[in-house]
């Protein structure tokens, strides 16, 4: 494969000014460690992230020290995301919360802002793998079984779907799942339904209606009465008990 002059020519002139200035990278092996807490649930991640991502160590990709950074930060992220689906997080909140934070770091016109948001990021991916860690640890086939059901909320998911995703027959992934999570897959799904439902009337203007048709639950009656078994509470009662009770200043000025 015939090398790019320029990046060639750019790569040894890099090379050339970091040697002048007695500039290294931190290694292969410390950029993974900090990813590696995380994963475990350690809160060493967040001092030592702290350190990886603000120290002398860290590269220069853009000339703007508020884009450098922005870009660094993507790529750090990018990293955690990934350590923590190894670790055993859905995949689908990983990615969306990895989504997230991508959309308030763009929002950042300071180094320092980055700076803070990726404290912020490291903590809470840490902290979700803290809880995971004290959960039980489930096989492959059942991870993505539920990792399945996580995405497809919106659409009918059945025991035929999941045997036919993981490459297993029904009465087996029936069997495996039971047997590993306590719970027959009918009633994670409407588990995982109500929990998303209870997400949606805090911090959307849905309407009961709208969640129940978008949940795939039968009928709007059928939402209520299955969501009060779960919470105690209808959904009206919810929303008023809980509608944006987080949303604080702060997150009015973002």
């Amino acid at each position: 494969m015939a090398v790019n002059r320029k990046i060639a020519e750019a790569l040894e002139k890099l090379a050339f000014d970091n040697r002048e200035t007695n500039f290294q990278h931190h290694t292969y092996e410390e950029d993974l460690r900090q990813y590696e807490y995380i994963r475990q649930g350690s809160m060493k991640a967040i001092s030592v992230g702290k350190k990886m991502f603000e120290g002398p160590t860290t590269g220069s990709i853009s000339d703007d020290p508020v884009r450098n950074y922005q870009y660094l930060f993507v790529a750090s992220i990018t990293m955690a995301c990934r350590f923590c689906i190894e670790g055993g997080m859905p995949a689908e909140t990983a990615f969306n919360l990895s989504d997230v934070y991508i959309r308030q770091m763009d929002k950042c016109k300071t180094v320092q802002e980055i700076f803070d948001l990726h404290d912020a990021m490291f903590r809470d991916y840490t902290q979700r793998m803290r809880s995971i860690g004290r959960q039980s640890v489930y096989s492959r086939q059942v991870r993505r079984c539920m990792d399945y059901i996580d995405s497809h909320l919106q659409q009918p998911v059945t025991v035929k779907s999941l045997a036919g995703e993981v490459g297993l027959s029904a009465s087996y992934v029936s069997v495996l799942f039971m047997k590993e999570t306590g719970v027959a897959v009918s009633e994670y799904i409407r588990r995982k339904r109500i929990e998303t439902a209870k997400t949606l009337l805090e911090y959307t203007d849905f309407s009961c209606l709208d969640i129940a048709e978008y949940l795939c639950f039968s009928s709007d009656s059928h939402f209520s009465l299955l969501f009060r078994k779960y919470t105690g509470h209808t959904p009206t009662e919810y929303r008023k008990a809980h509608y944006q009770k987080h949303w604080g200043s702060s997150s009015e000025k973002a």
